[in-house]
């Protein structure tokens, strides 16, 4: 199974994206993620959902391990 974690994969993603990716790396639940947003909670889940199919992975853990092998832009 091929996964973000593999260097020649290129993920494509918003910037909205991006700032849930950091809050899921950094240990924050949906609720604290969508506050600091200024985003509904199920916003994040549909979010969280796109990243999970666009990194290949399959669980929240999965997107907060891949999030550390990603380049991120700096906020």
């Amino acid at each position: 199974m091929s996964t973000a974690c593999d260097s020649r994969t290129a993920v494509r993603l918003t910037p909205t994206q991006i700032k849930v990716l950091r809050g899921v790396h950094s240990g924050r639940l949906n609720k604290q993620i969508a506050y600091d947003l200024g985003i509904a909670e199920a916003t994040v889940k549909s979010h969280m959902t796109a990243l999970m199919r666009k990194l290949n992975v399959r669980n929240r853990t999965q997107v907060a391990i891949a999030a550390q092998t990603l380049a991120l832009p700096v906020a």
